[in-house]
C-alpha cells in the first residue's frame, strides 16, 4: 500500500469522524425544518394576506397589522398576556428559589418530596385545566363547598374577572414550579461545598448565607429559568382554554388564544391570525434577547 493511499484513506476516516454529529443530527433538523420553520416563514407570509378558507387569498400587504392595531380584542389579549406574564414569571422563579433551596438542604425522604413537586408537570395540561375547574367550580367545586362548611360563602372563582385571573396565574405556578425548581436543584448542587463550609466558619446564618452567597453564584441558572418561564408563560394556551375558556369575557384570553380564536373559530381569518402570531413571536424574541443580554451582562460584572 502506497503512502498516497495510506493518506486518502487518513482523511477519509478524518472527513466521516467530523461528518458523524451531524449526520446524526439531519433527521431532527429536517423534521424541525418541515414542522417549525417552514410553518413559521409560511405564517409570516400569510399575514400579508386576507383568506377565510385556506385556499384563496388576497393580498392586503399591512392591513392585518392596521386591524390589529385598532382591535381592541387584541389590545385586550395583549394586557393579559403581559400581566400573565410578569406575574408568572416574577412568582415561578421565586418559589422555584424557595423550592430547590428547602429540597437542597432536606436529609430525609428526598427523592419523595422531589417527585411530589415534580408530578404536576408530567400531567397533561387539558387535563390539569378540567381538574382545576372542576375544583374551583362555584355550584359543585370542591373548595367551595369545603368554604361552605366553615361558612366563608362560595366566591365566583372563574365568573369573576379579576378571582379568574389569579386563578389562571395559581395554576400555572402549581403546573410548572416544579420544572424550574429541578433545574435551580441542579444548579444548587453544582455550587461547591466549601463555600458554605468556610460561611459558616465565619458565622453567617441562614439568611445571610441565602444572600451572600447561594443568589449570587446561582444567578446564571436563575436566569435560565427566566428565560425559560417567559417562553412558557407566552405561549400558555392549553390549560387555560380548559380552565376558563377564556373567560369571564375575555378576562383570561391571551395572545395565544386570540390567534387560535381568529385561525379556527368563525369568522376564519388566516391573515388576522398570522398576523398576531408574528408579533406574538417578535415580542418573545424580544423579551428573550432582553433577559440574555441582561444576564451576560451582570456574568461579566
Amino acid at each position: 500500500m502506497t503512502f498516497a493511499t495510506k493518506r486518502g484513506r487518513r482523511s477519509n476516516t478524518k472527513l466521516g469522524r467530523r461528518l458523524a454529529p451531524y449526520l446524526f443530527v439531519a433527521p431532527n433538523m429536517l423534521i424541525f425544518a418541515i414542522f417549525i420553520i417552514f410553518p413559521a416563514i409560511n405564517g409570516f407570509n400569510i399575514s400579508f394576506y386576507n383568506s377565510n378558507n385556506g385556499r384563496t387569498f388576497n393580498f392586503v400587504g399591512f392591513g392585518n397589522y392596521a386591524t390589529l392595531v385598532s382591535d381592541a380584542d387584541f389590545w385586550s389579549a395583549v394586557r393579559n398576556t403581559l400581566v400573565f406574564v410578569v406575574l408568572f414569571v416574577t412568582l415561578t422563579t421565586w418559589l422555584a428559589i424557595l423550592l430547590a433551596v428547602t429540597l437542597n438542604a432536606q436529609v430525609r425522604a428526598k427523592g419523595f418530596f422531589r417527585t411530589v413537586v415534580f408530578l404536576p408537570v408530567l400531567l397533561s395540561p387539558v387535563v390539569i385545566g378540567l381538574l382545576w375547574n372542576w375544583i374551583f367550580d362555584r355550584q359543585n367545586g370542591l373548595l367551595n363547598i369545603a368554604l361552605s362548611h366553615v361558612g366563608l360563602g362560595a366566591p365566583g372563582w372563574l365568573v369573576s374577572s379579576g378571582l379568574a385571573m389569579g386563578v389562571t396565574i395559581f395554576v400555572a405556578l402549581w403546573t410548572h414550579t416544579g420544572f424550574y425548581t429541578i433545574i435551580l436543584l441542579a444548579g444548587l448542587q453544582g455550587i461547591d461545598g466549601n463555600v458554605y463550609e468556610a460561611a459558616r466558619l465565619d458565622g453567617a446564618g441562614p439568611f445571610q448565607t441565602l444572600r451572600s452567597i447561594t443568589l449570587p453564584l446561582l444567578q446564571p441558572t436563575v436566569f435560565v429559568v427566566i428565560i425559560l418561564a417567559a417562553i412558557t408563560a407566552f405561549q400558555a394556551y392549553d390549560f387555560i382554554y380548559t380552565l376558563t375558556g377564556g373567560g369571564p369575557i375575555g378576562a383570561t384570553t391571551l395572545l395565544v388564544q386570540y390567534i387560535y380564536d381568529h385561525a379556527f373559530q368563525s369568522p376564519i381569518e388566516y391573515g388576522l391570525a398570522s398576523a398576531a402570531g408574528v408579533v406574538l413571536f417578535l415580542t418573545v424574541l424580544f423579551a428573550t434577547l432582553i433577559s440574555f443580554f441582561i444576564g451576560r451582562k451582570r456574568e461579566a460584572v
